[in-house]
């Protein structure tokens, strides 16, 4: 009756069914139901960092605590005018490839409002909404002495950045942001509310660290280890793109030597500014102990730089300084690479071919490149056994590594449909060329991954059963595998 009412109306069945969908939401209680044409629904689709990813559900469903989390999972799965309904989930909205967090024929649930910060001094853990984004937590820890390894982009949101596995400027003293999760709640495709740690539900706890939400459920609260911290050092540099000879054997270097200076985080980028009308190099450092320029960085100081910010700062101050322009439609491709100085030149030769011809197809300046280098020395992985293991499989890799994404971000559908195939070859022509040198490392970083890539799939197959066994178990109807199609679904692996 309801396909005939739609058509007799002149409206598509598919959209008659999800709009009533939406209608049973409200019936279930929840309040924060919005539509399209509303002011709400507007500035929670413009609040995605990556305009590729704002798409048009049909409703955004805004629940404000765990227990309206188990009220919309329960109306998706058991409710009969939902049955044909799927659906995406959004944390903070920072993955940039449309359908990752948000969808156009169905509904998305969005946690936008469910962000609150909550310190427990005595048990050093700071409890965390997954709405939240990294600069929310640290303006509450900061304020009592406390932090937590989490993002260094303050706009970047906790939920996702944290069961994808979640590189801060801690983790060569703690490991990757994930395996300073103490517990993990989390509502089931059942509506059940369970809790992941390593006493209960270790399988789920362990899964959940690099395994990303999507194959699970909804993590409704991440609890942390905290530790109090003072101000660090830290800041960007700016260098001439003359000077990449010396950035390169200074990164490799670094590289190998983290395992001695474990309180440094170095980010190295070739960049192309539009403001510079050329690729600049940029490099963010960090002291976690706030020691100002130590011998750890001598090699990166004794290179001419253009200008730079390093001082005594803050976690916040310097997340907040690493913040990337939004309002773009940006394009990601990762992969990683042995510590190997021709490697590391070839692909910033290719990333400079790159820019050169995408000069030649467009003839709008405003465009930003990247070419990210980050350190993956083994001694991460040592840090994430130590605390329970995760399942991104790096303990495997006895090569320290360095961690590619290679970026662009533009203003138009139009070029955007020419510029994702044409970075997409750029980037298996570095791959080709590491795997000629012997050092291309399969690992693939999954906060960084785009839609075609398979991160899940460069795990290994130990941890690809892990994850299948843990999402059969907490989700055995395969919900989250089928009404749920957004992020990286081990069905798919």
């Amino acid at each position: 009756m309801l396909k005939l009412a739609a058509i007799l109306m002149g409206l598509p069945a598919a959209l008659a069914l999800s709009s009533t969908c939406c209608q049973a939401l409200q019936d279930a209680g929840l309040a924060h139901v919005l539509y399209p044409n509303s002011t709400e629904y507007s500035s929670r689709t413009e609040s995605y960092w990556s305009v590729s990813a704002r798409l048009s559900p049909y409703c955004i469903v805004q629940p404000t605590c765990t227990s309206e989390v188990v009220k919309v999972v329960n109306t998706l799965v058991k409710d009969e005018s939902c049955s044909s309904t799927k659906f995406a989930v959004r944390s903070g909205g920072h993955t940039v490839w449309p359908g990752s967090n948000n969808i156009d024929d169905g509904l998305t649930v969005d946690l936008g409002l469910m962000k609150d910060v909550t310190l427990d001094t005595k048990a050093s853990v700071a409890s965390i909404s997954p709405g939240a984004r990294w600069m929310n937590v640290y303006g509450t820890l900061e304020p009592h002495g406390w932090t937590v390894p989490g993002g260094r982009a303050g706009s970047v949101g906790v939920a996702g950045f944290l069961t994808g596995g979640g590189n801060s400027f801690y983790t060569a003293r703690k490991g990757f942001a994930c395996d300073n999760v103490k517990n993990f709640e989390v509502v089931t495709a059942s509506g059940d509310v369970v809790n992941a740690n390593a006493d209960e539900n270790p399988d789920l706890w362990q899964a959940l660290k690099g395994g990303s939400a999507a194959n699970f459920g909804i993590v409704t609260r991440f609890d942390m280890f905290a530790f109090q911290t003072g101000n660090l050092w830290g800041g960007t540099a700016t260098y001439n793109k003359s000077e990449t000879a010396a950035q390169i054997a200074a990164y490799v270097k670094w590289t190998d030597n983290i395992n001695n200076y474990r309180d440094g985080s170095s980010i190295i980028f070739w960049s192309y500014l539009p403001a510079m009308s050329d690729i600049v190099i940029l490099g963010a450092y960090e002291d976690t102990e706030g020691n100002e320029a130590p011998a750890g960085f001598d090699d990166f100081m004794a290179i001419p730089r253009i200008s730079d910010t390093l001082r005594i700062a803050s976690h916040k101050e310097l997340t907040d300084e690493l913040e990337q322009a939004n309002g773009y439609r940006d394009i990601w491709f990762t992969m990683t690479i042995a510590n190997n100085a021709e490697i590391f030149a070839k692909i910033v030769e290719l990333h400079e071919a790159f820019v050169n011809e995408w000069k030649t197809l467009t003839s709008d300046n405003d465009f930003i490149t990247q070419c990210m280098f980050q350190s993956i020395p083994t001694v991460f992985s040592v840090h994430s056994v130590e605390r329970g293991g995760n399942v991104m499989g790096l303990d495997s890799e006895d090569r320290n590594a360095i961690m590619v994404l290679l970026d662009i971000a533009v203003k138009t559908a139009e070029e955007e449909a020419i510029a994702r195939p044409l970075l997409r070859s750029y980037g298996e022509q570095m791959e080709a060329f590491a795997v000629s040198k012997d050092g291309l490392v399969s690992w693939k970083f999954l906060n960084y991954a785009d839609s075609y890539q398979d991160p899940l799939a460069s795990y290994g197959s130990a941890n690809v059963e892990k994850i299948r066994a843990a999402a059969k178990k907490f989700d055995p109807e395969g919900v989250f595998q089928t009404k749920a199609p957004g992020g990286f679904k081990i069905s798919k692996v």
